[in-house]
């Protein structure tokens, strides 16, 4: 019992759910020897390392210091937080539904790039949705969206152009880049230059201008920009068009397990890179870099007694995960330094995203080149000229048989 009234309810291979006041509905990951050893501790947000025991009840002083990182890190994380997807319709099979699902209907605007766009890729080959909903990729480097307003300063995805001219990054340096890579195409429904410009269809002129985009060609409007609105709209709604409708990655019985495993796996890895590359002084980036470490830690833990994230069928947060992956290796370890871990050196987490790979048609939604050359290429302010680092192959390594057959895996 925790001082406050928090209470350690469970212990199961390194996870501690605890009840209780201000620590309530939150994931430990302990390290336990003795009392008044250290323990990392998920607060909702971050994993904070603390003095508190399972023993004592102590819990110790952060101190000026450790305030004014957590402070920082918050300035940080405010200003990079991502704004909140203003598209949240949904595709739905109820009773005068306004976006019921049909086949041949909508159209998916998505980055091979992108994680958040990734996902929703991935869910829409596993689910077999090939023939029921298009899909246009981008261009992976983002370019100013109003080339002839000096005045107009926003950058972003563009469509691609195979007779446009050759690209830089918006700073003028790298390349020169193909306007189109393979892949990518231009817009097939709107002739729009760039993602923006489908926004401004709809009279959206404050954006984010984001992918995925999911567009209905019937009633000329955005159903949504949220990929997990998306990626579970796929996975319940369109069954009657899709070839392995028998997967469900989001079960009725194994939500409250899947939505506290996205949680912690968002703050501290989906977006905790993110945080990290972000940081504008060397606390934050120490306290993000600290919550991130713990966490791919706790993951390769996971993984080694159950199959999946989230138990031992593959659920969305395995999809939300390895789109996370899949680039750590080749992007992030390097451009947001999150390189106190990588997949290559893990082997639980490599044979695992080599499983989650080698599913059907997941590999063709990954495209490590555009991976790259969109964040080293797109971003000049961590990387003035754009150049590419040439890696390691991280996706045939990808190819290489897999352990993972080894667990158990009672559940369909």
């Amino acid at each position: 019992n925790f001082e406050d009234g928090s209470v350690c309810s469970e212990l199961t291979g390194g996870r501690v759910s605890l009840s209780g006041n201000s620590l309530s509905n939150v994931i430990a990951k302990f390290e336990y020897q003795k009392k008044n050893e250290n323990v990392t501790v998920w607060d909702g947000r971050r994993w904070k390392r603390t003095t508190k025991t399972f023993d004592e009840g102590k819990e110790g002083e952060g101190g000026e210091e450790a305030n004014r990182a957590e402070a920082e890190l918050n300035v940080v994380s405010e200003k990079f937080k991502r704004r909140e997807s203003q598209w949240r319709n949904f595709i739905s099979t109820g009773e005068n539904a306004q976006f019921p699902p049909e086949k041949n209907r909508y159209h998916l605007f998505v980055a091979y790039s992108s994680p958040w766009a990734h996902r929703t890729l991935i869910v829409l080959a596993l689910k077999g949705l090939q023939d029921a909903i298009s899909v246009t990729m981008v261009h992976p480097i983002w370019q100013k969206t109003r080339k002839d307003d000096a005045e107009d300063d926003h950058v972003g995805w563009i469509f691609g152009n195979e007779n446009g001219e050759p690209l830089t990054s918006v700073n003028g340096f790298g390349g020169p880049f193909p306007p189109n890579f393979p892949g990518n195409e231009p817009d097939p429904v709107n002739d729009s230059f760039c993602i923006r410009d489908i926004y401004n269809l709809v009279d959206d002129t404050d954006g984010p201008f984001t992918v995925p985009l999911l567009w209905d060609l019937k009633g000329k409007t955005i159903v949504s920009n949220e990929s997990s609105d998306i990626m579970r709209m796929m996975n319940s709604e369109f069954n009657d068009f899709a070839t392995n409708a028998d997967l469900d990655l989001y079960p009725e019985s194994d939500r409250e397990t899947i939505d506290q495993t996205n949680n912690w796996l968002y703050h501290t890895i989906n977006d905790g890179v993110y945080r990290c590359g972000y940081a504008k002084c060397q606390d934050s980036y120490d306290l993000a870099i600290d919550s991130l470490t713990a966490s791919f830690d706790l993951i390769e833990t996971i993984l080694q007694s159950q199959k999946y994230i989230a138990g031992n069928r593959l659920t969305e947060a395995d999809i939300r995960l390895f789109a996370t992956l899949f680039r750590f290796d080749e992007v992030y370890a390097i451009f947001f330094k999150t390189n106190t871990r990588s997949v290559e050196n893990s082997p639980t987490i490599l044979n695992y995203c080599r499983e989650i790979y080698q599913m059907s048609s997941v590999a063709d939604t990954c495209n490590m080149s555009q991976v790259k050359t969109h964040y080293y290429c797109s971003n000049p302010d961590l990387n003035e000229y754009s150049i590419i680092p040439l890696g390691m192959d991280f996706e045939t390594t990808l190819k290489e048989p897999h352990n993972r057959g080894d667990l158990s895996n009672p559940e369909p």
